[in-house]
């Protein structure tokens, strides 16, 4: 869609108009736009010109709307004053029809997993609908997702999620499973912000242990703990937006997620588990940016209950470079057993360099900082739990193969701890069939 201010039926039809009918102007300060679910707001209003700060006639109101009607992806528009707002009421014509994806996958945490989903974004009136399924020989998991815009008002969505699946890492001694199903509302507060409120049920498991597994995994399996729960939900972002699909590295852009979760309602085994995760891009010139993340979370038992591994965190891989999935944290002889805090910083300065050989290609340097601790056993003080920063410095690469999104990174640790597990080389690929 053009961003300039053109209207179709502009020129001689518009002076025909103000000739034959006199009408007054009306400043616009606000421009909202409503029934929007797919196409972006912004690119609804930069299309044929409506914009804030504006005084509009009537007859120029009515070119917007024959504007808008020619792009051929609306059903209905209709324009029309709130005070000093102007509303643009939209109806989409479903031009977004189911999509099967089948794909091929390697990443470093989960190794080669193979994904079959679906989704389609008017499953129902106003409605996605997405499944998922993923496989691989150290990994299975499926997920079903239903949300519907405007449920009760403008403002006001609802999600349903069914997920789970199981995972058996072979540098791990344990096997762990978890299936839950959840409803929430969203409310939009603003544009940029939403607010979430949801209730499930989630049953998961610690069980088939190894013989040399360590004794503190040995108190906590479970054969199953099943309860429901609370999940509180904050969404805040300023993204830099796209263009021509294309990030845009000349905005400052940043995006803030906060979850509260309250697990084992009921149970002798409540649990609190607050979880943030932050993202920042500050331009540096056309083609280079400074990208800044901060990781944080916390759990523990809110009835004098301890926590277990299997809700504990475990940094490493994509989520610290340069040290192995479950890499880093309390340990206790080869089990690695978690932390109930980590925090994690990453500061990266990535250039994008074009096309290189008719591939788009950008690289980064980046320092990863942070650590994992805190158990509430410590098998009588014979684990060290303290607080031990780990960091550690690479580069990143990101580029495409064909059709296939590659990203790559090299690490080596330059603060770590005995017992820490190094990667020093993690790749993601994806490709789709």
């Amino acid at each position: 869609m053009d961003r300039t201010r053109t209207f179709l039926t502009a020129g001689a039809f518009g002076l025909a108009l103000a000739v034959a009918t006199p009408a007054l102007s009306q400043m616009v300060n606000t421009v909202e736009v409503r029934g929007a679910q797919f196409i972006p707001e912004q690119d609804i209003k930069a299309t044929c010109g409506a914009e804030e700060g504006i005084e509009y006639f009537d007859y120029e109101l009515r070119a917007i709307e024959d504007c808008l009607m020619s792009t051929g992806v609306f059903e209905t528009v209709a324009l029309s004053r709130e005070g000093d707002t102007l509303v643009i009421d939209v109806q989409e014509l479903d031009t977004r029809p189911g999509r099967i994806d089948a794909t091929l996958a390697y990443v470093s945490q989960d190794g080669l997993t193979g994904s079959l989903s679906y989704e389609r974004y008017n499953l129902f009136d106003r409605t996605y609908g997405a499944v998922n399924l993923e496989y691989g020989e150290e990994v299975q998991r499926y997920s079903l997702n239903l949300y519907r815009t405007e449920a009760f008002n403008r403002n006001f969505d609802m999600g349903f999620e069914l997920s789970g699946g199981r995972d058996d890492y072979d540098d791990r001694s344990y096997t762990h499973e978890s299936h839950r199903i959840e409803t929430y509302l969203a409310w939009a507060m603003s544009p940029s912000t939403k607010l979430e409120a949801g209730i499930g049920y989630r049953d998961h498991r610690l069980y088939d242990l190894e013989p040399t597994a360590s004794a503190l995994l040995v108190r906590e399996q479970t054969d199953g703990i099943s309860a429901p729960y609370i999940r509180l939900g904050l969404r805040h972002e300023q993204t830099a937006e796209a263009r021509d699909g294309k990030e845009d590295w000349d905005r400052f852009g940043y995006r803030i997620r906060l979850d509260q979760y309250f697990w084992n309602i009921g149970t002798d085994d409540p649990i609190s588990d607050t979880r943030l995760e932050t993202q920042m891009q500050f331009p540096l010139s056309s083609n280079t940016r400074l990208l800044f993340g901060f990781d944080a979370g916390s759990v523990s038992g809110t009835d004098g209950n301890a926590t277990r591994a299997i809700d504990r965190f475990y940094p490493g891989a994509d989520t610290f470079r340069g040290f192995a999935p479950r890499g880093i944290g309390p340990r206790d002889g080869g089990d690695a057993l978690g932390g109930n805090t980590y925090a994690k910083v990453s500061i990266e300065v990535q250039r994008d360099f074009g096309e290189i050989y008719q591939t788009p290609f950008r690289a980064g340097i980046f320092i990863d900082s942070g650590a994992s601790w805190d158990l509430d056993d410590t098998l009588g003080g014979s684990i060290d739990d303290s607080l031990h920063r780990r960091s550690s410095v690479g580069l990143s690469v990101v580029f495409d193969v064909g059709k296939t999104p590659v990203s790559l990174y090299v690490a080596t640790p330059i603060e770590e701890q005995p017992g820490d597990e190094s990667q020093v080389f993690g790749l993601s690929i994806s490709t789709r069939f």
